[in-house]
C-alpha cells in the first residue's frame, strides 16, 4: 500500500518540477536522543544563515516533539498536513520569522503519503513554489532512528548529528551515526554544552575512533562545531528568544556563527544539489524517493 502511495506521489511531483528555479540546499539536524539541543541549534542557525542575506525556511519534522513556535515565539495553528488534506493553502502555514527566514511547520512521512490524492496533490505543489527561492532548508528532525526520521535524513545534502558530551547521550549519537552510514559516508557532527573546544574535540575523537573501527574507514565524520554551555542560551529559551539575537557579542554566537559559515561554504561549493530541487516541492520530491 505505502508503495503505490509513494509511487503516485513520486509521479505527481516529478510532473510539476519541469521549471528550472533556485537550487535548495537541504540540511538535517538530528540526534540520538531528545534533550541535547538540537531544536535550540537548528533555530538559530537558521537565524544566523537568514542574516547573512540567505533565503532560508525551517521545516519543522519533530514529530510529537515541535517545538520550533516556541523558539521562535510564533503560534502555529496549521501545518503541512491540513495543506495536503485540502484544508489550508502553504501560503497559510507559512510563518514569516524575519525577513529572510520562513518556518514551516511539518508533519511525520507516515501521515505525509496518507495523503495522495491527484488534485490536491497537484494543487500543493504549485503552491509550494512560493517557497523555491530558498537557498537553504533546515529540516529539525525528530530524535533517535525511527522509519520517518530516516526519510528526511536521507533527503538531505547535509546531515548533522548533535550530541552533549554526556555518557548516554554520546551512546545514543553513535548509534544514529552507525545507521546513517548504512546510506551516507558523509556526517556532520556538532558538539553542544562543552566546556571548550578541546572538551568538544576529545569526544569527537572518541567517537570517531569507535566508528571507524565499528563502521569501516569509508566513513567521513567530521566536527562541524562546537556550541559552549552557556546561561545565556537557556536564559533565552525561557524568554522565547534566540540566543544568537538576544547575545550578538557573546561566544556562543560566535560558535553558531562559526557552523552558519560552514554550511555556508558547503552551499558555495553546490555538491549534490540538482536545479529542479527547489524549496518545498523539492524536498518532497526527494522524499517520495525513499519508499
Amino acid at each position: 500500500m505505502i508503495g503505490n502511495q509513494a509511487k503516485k506521489l513520486e509521479e505527481l511531483v516529478a510532473s510539476n518540477s519541469q521549471k528550472k528555479s533556485k537550487k535548495t540546499r537541504f540540511v538535517a539536524i538530528t540526534s540520538g536522543k531528545g534533550g541535547v539541543g538540537k531544536s535550540t541549534i537548528s533555530s538559530n542557525l537558521a537565524y544566523v544563515l537568514s542574516q547573512s542575506g540567505l533565503n532560508v525556511g525551517i521545516f519543522d519534522a519533530d514529530i510529537g516533539l515541535a517545538n520550533l513556535d516556541v523558539m521562535f515565539n510564533v503560534k502555529i495553528k496549521k501545518n503541512i498536513l491540513h495543506v495536503l488534506k485540502g484544508e489550508a493553502t502553504v501560503n497559510d502555514i507559512l510563518i514569516p520569522v524575519t525577513r529572510n527566514l520562513i518556518l514551516i511547520p511539518g508533519e511525520s512521512g507516515d501521515e505525509i503519503l496518507k495523503y495522495s490524492d491527484k488534485a490536491l496533490f497537484e494543487r500543493f505543489m504549485s503552491e509550494a513554489e512560493v517557497l523555491d527561492k530558498l537557498d537553504v532548508m533546515i529540516i529539525d528532525t525528530g530524535a533517535g532512528i525511527g522509519e520517518h526520521i530516516k526519510m528526511f535524513v536521507e533527503a538531505a545534502d547535509d546531515i548533522i548529528v548533535v550530541t552533549v558530551p554526556d555518557p548516554a547521550a554520546i551512546t545514543d549519537a553513535y548509534a544514529t551515526i552507525k545507521s546513517i552510514a548504512t546510506f551516507r559516508n558523509d556526517i556532520s557532527l556538532i558538539m553542544n554544552q562543552v566546556k571548550n573546544e578541546k572538551e568538544a574535540v576529545g569526544v569527537y575523537e572518541k567517537i570517531k575512533k569507535v566508528a571507524l573501527a565499528n563502521i569501516g574507514d569509508k566513513l567521513n565524520l567530521k566536527l562541524i562545531g562546537k556550541i559552549n554551555s552557556d546561561v545565556k542560551i537557556s536564559s533565552s529559551v525561557k524568554q522565547r528568544e534566540l540566543f544568537s539575537a538576544s547575545y550578538p557579542s557573546s561566544s556562543v554566537y560566535k560558535d553558531i556563527l562559526n557552523i552558519a559559515n560552514n554550511i555556508n561554504g558547503n552551499l558555495e561549493r553546490d555538491m549534490l544539489v540538482t536545479p529542479s530541487e527547489s524549496g518545498l516541492s523539492g524536498l518532497f520530491k526527494r522524499l517520495t524517493k525513499h519508499f
